[in-house]
């Protein structure tokens, strides 16, 4: 038997719209976003999932595309659960600022390090090594379980706490899942073992939205 577990970013914020570092900041989605989350609810329609349970953070861009997708899947009726766990990645000073003010500020090398490095974290805030400290060990007390019992699985969350999960879902070291874009609202589906190791993998990815790295 195996379960499918589907992973979502959350549809594009007002935040992304104007390239700012968010992290843990509570921007609202744009109309833009809201019509991404529409298009992740429909095709994921279309490929006939029934979920058993959805996961989000306590951020609103992530709870409000997960309730838009299963709004379009006619499941709102499906257990859910948020918690900080799978908040996106705290960009600590950086938040708030664009990349070319977050460069006046620090300087372009160190903003580029604390970008793309997997364990450099910027002043306050967390690494993706940090991310994956907490997501991991939300992911294996509160969802694997799940997979033993044959259930699916919707998780709708942030680039940087579902590359940690994508991490170790495909075995991937630190480097590799840094060179691994996720666009938003755009539905990763896995098929997955009882013991969570993943047999197949489908991208769902629409033509625009793009990742831009900031959360």
């Amino acid at each position: 038997m195996t379960s499918t577990l589907v992973l979502v970013r959350h549809g594009q914020s007002e935040w992304n719209k104007k390239n700012l570092f968010t992290g843990w900041r509570d921007p609202d989605l744009t109309e833009k976003g809201l019509i991404e989350a529409r298009w992740a609810g429909r095709v994921l329609r279309d490929e006939r999932i029934t979920f058993d349970v959805a996961f989000t953070s306590v951020l609103r861009r992530a709870e409000n595309t997960l309730e838009i997708i299963l709004a379009e899947m006619n499941q709102t009726g499906i257990e859910r659960f948020r918690d900080t766990a799978l908040n996106e990645r705290d960009y600590g000073s950086l938040s708030g600022l664009d990349k070319d003010e977050a460069k006046k500020r620090f300087g372009e090398d160190l903003v580029h390090i604390w970008r793309r490095s997997y364990d450099i974290p910027p002043p306050g805030g967390e690494s993706l090594k940090d991310t994956a400290a907490r997501v991991l060990p939300y992911y294996s007390a509160e969802i694997l379980p799940y997979f033993a019992a044959d259930k699916n699985v919707l998780v709708v969350a942030h680039g940087n706490s579902l590359r940690a999960l994508i991490m170790h879902l495909e075995h991937l070291s630190g480097e590799e899942i840094l060179r691994r874009e996720l666009a938003t609202a755009a539905p990763i589906v896995y098929r997955v073992s009882r013991a969570g190791e993943v047999e197949s993998r489908k991208d769902l990815v629409p033509s625009d939205g793009r990742d831009d790295g900031m959360g």
